[in-house]
């Protein structure tokens, strides 16, 4: 043994030096990606100018018979009963027609659509679809549907971003960022919401927090904020300009508005796939689902025709406090169900608009039951409680709340509002309206973001160095023999599979595995030297790199062991890591989550008495 012996422990490094490592890793190539967002968010705006136009354009042209484009509530005239009826049933036609022959991708409320693209087809959307998904949700929408713009927009936004990615050499993760600033700079543009649409860019689509992503999906939607302002304006798209006077009592009840509002949200979510699973069922084609849905949206519309279309009149109408009670229970019925009915039908149309709506109505009923705060007060905070429910996004609910009215003096009550039904929704349903989708497909994905432990820890903290390594002159036989008949206790030795071959200065010139060893004796060869049958340049790690960068070097090189070197001097060996000792990282993070401790006791002392005297 004396010539493959065991390595003195070596000195790990004290203090670590950390001087590499930052906060963010960030490259220049951030500052390329960042001037490609910004046509991105100019196109994405006029984008979103284009669709709110077409919109305004089929609705005026099927329940108006006129030839103009500006936004208009299909139920807001005295219409005939048939046309009510059979307009939304033939704009669902037209829509399977459209996803039957031209792309299924147009069906559904966009979102879920984008997350897709993002996550299982590289970030790529089909350039069809960049001009179907538009036009057939102002099909839906103009012909009644009671949908959103900014599910479509979304998708469009993020198809302008991911078609001028895939004209360049660029990478999946760079696609993803371009496809997400179309998407945002989209909603920013709809809604002139910069900061809610970043937020839902965070929560809901990039999947990550990092500069690459975050500075030119800020730029995107910094780009498509000013473009939007000449062509829709630069105020808030439902100004409230009510006193609210916000008590204690006051935020205590948005507890309770947020925790009805999560359970309306839970019953929505539940309605959309509880249509789905029904249309299923159907022994026809799912051309014809959207048309069936169409005819639900017809039903609803002759109950409350000021459910049908986007509906922001009547949002508005609730955000200012001048909303009759019928029109709130009409809306908060009717609404709900031909929303979540229809759109599990597979037609297109966006979730946000129908979501502000059902929320706010909500809200409005509760104004009749709780304090008065002020006009519109409690139909806002419910508006956000049914975002952060239905979408799981409560950070999204609040500044979108915030946005849309320009009250940022309910920050509070609106915080309190959205976690509470975020709670409700996270407690009871597995998945969000956005998520089921994706998963009734066979794919899973989690929305949970935490600091990765194999970020924190190093390789000097869980590395070996009690190590078998070989001088350079033995034999294979001799060093399989050695490592063979190591001692059974040593198992840290009998487990090591890879050994570093060390020259006459114990500097480091390659690595042999056991198996190499083996096969040399199994050929007739074991005479030879381990140095002409050792690896030269392995992969090594270093004593101060995080198990996250290991992690990754050993998934490129395909490795499950290496040796770790002196950052000074790549030939100083000083111990060896493996993929089990990665685990540690994870062990760790377990540990800390599941392993219940008290750290701390109270300790009373109680006084006697009568107070003892001395003798």
């Amino acid at each position: 043994m004396s010539n493959v012996p065991l390595t003195e422990p070596a000195q790990r490094a004290a203090p670590r030096d950390v001087g590499h490592l930052g906060d963010f890793t960030a490259t220049p190539r951030i500052l390329l990606i960042t001037l490609l967002a910004v046509p991105v968010g100019g196109l994405a705006a006029l984008v979103s100018w284009l669709l709110l136009k077409l919109i305004g354009l089929i609705t005026n042209a099927v329940f108006y018979q006129r030839w103009e484009t500006d936004l208009v509530a299909p139920g807001g005239g005295d219409h005939p009963w048939w046309l009510l009826l059979f307009a939304p049933a033939a704009g669902g036609l037209v829509i399977g027609l459209m996803a039957r022959f031209g792309s299924e991708k147009i069906r559904g409320h966009g979102m879920p659509e984008a997350i897709e693209a993002i996550l299982l087809g590289g970030s790529k959307v089909q350039p069809r679809v960049a001009v179907l998904k538009p036009v057939s949700a102002a099909v839906s929408i103009g012909s009644g549907g009671p949908f959103g713009a900014e599910g479509p927009i979304i998708m469009t936004g993020g198809a302008v971003g991911s078609l001028l990615a895939q004209f360049l050499k660029l990478t999946a993760d760079e696609r993803k960022t371009l496809l997400v600033a179309g998407a945002a700079g989209g909603m920013a543009a709809t809604f002139n919401s910069p900061l809610a649409a970043i937020v839902l860019a965070v929560e809901l689509l990039l999947f990550e927090w990092r500069p690459r992503s975050f500075i030119p999906v800020a730029t995107a939607v910094s780009v498509a904020t000013l473009v939007r302002h000449p062509i829709l304006g630069d105020g808030p798209l439902f100004p409230v300009t009510s006193d609210f006077h916000i008590s204690t009592l006051a935020c205590i009840l948005c507890v309770v508005s947020g925790v009805v509002s999560g359970l309306l949200a839970v019953v929505a979510t539940w309605l959309v796939y509880a249509a789905e699973d029904g249309f299923r069922k159907l022994p026809i084609h799912w051309m014809w689902w959207p048309a069936i849905g169409g005819l639900v949206i017809g039903v609803g519309g002759l109950i409350e025709p000021r459910a049908l279309g986007v509906g922001y009149d009547v949002i508005a109408a609730e955000l200012q406090g001048t909303i009759g009670l019928d029109l709130v229970i009409g809306i908060l019925v009717v609404k709900t169900l031909i929303w979540s009915l229809s759109l599990g039908s597979g037609t297109s149309g966006g979730v946000l608009a129908p979501i502000f709506m059902i929320g706010g109505a909500l809200g409005a009923l509760e104004a009749h039951v709780f304090i008065d705060v002020g006009p519109g007060f409690w139909a806002l905070v419910a508006l956000a409680g049914v975002i952060g429910g239905v979408m799981r996004s409560p950070l999204t609910g609040v500044v979108f709340a915030i946005e849309l009215t320009g009250r940022f003096d309910a920050v509070l009550p609106l915080v309190i509002g959205a976690a509470s039904a975020f709670a409700v929704s996270v407690l009871v349903l597995r998945r969000s309206v956005l998520t089921e989708k994706i998963a009734r497909r066979g794919f899973h994905l989690s929305r949970e973001y935490d600091v990765d432990p194999l970020e924190i820890l190093f390789v000097s903290e869980v590395m070996s160095d009690d190590i078998v390594t070989f001088e350079a002159d033995l034999s294979a036989s001799d060093a399989l023999a050695a490592v063979s008949g190591v001692d059974p206790t040593h198992v840290s030795a009998r487990r090591q599979m890879l050994h570093p071959v060390v020259g006459d200065d114990e500097h480091l010139l390659g690595v042999i595995t056991r198996t190499s060893l083996e096969t040399a004796e199994h050929d007739g060869v074991g005479h030879l030297h381990v140095v002409a049958l050792m690896k030269r340049d392995p992969v090594v790690s270093h004593p101060d790199e995080t198990l996250r960068v290991v992690a990754g070097r050993m998934a490129a090189s395909g490795v499950d062991r290496m040796p770790v070197v002196a950052r000074d001097d790549e030939t100083r060996l000083v111990g060896m890591i493996s993929l089990t000792q990665l685990l540690e990282g994870r062990l760790r993070d377990l540990r800390e989550e599941r392993e219940a401790q008290r750290m701390l006791r109270l300790r009373v002392v109680r006084p006697t008495w009568p107070p003892r005297t001395e003798r």
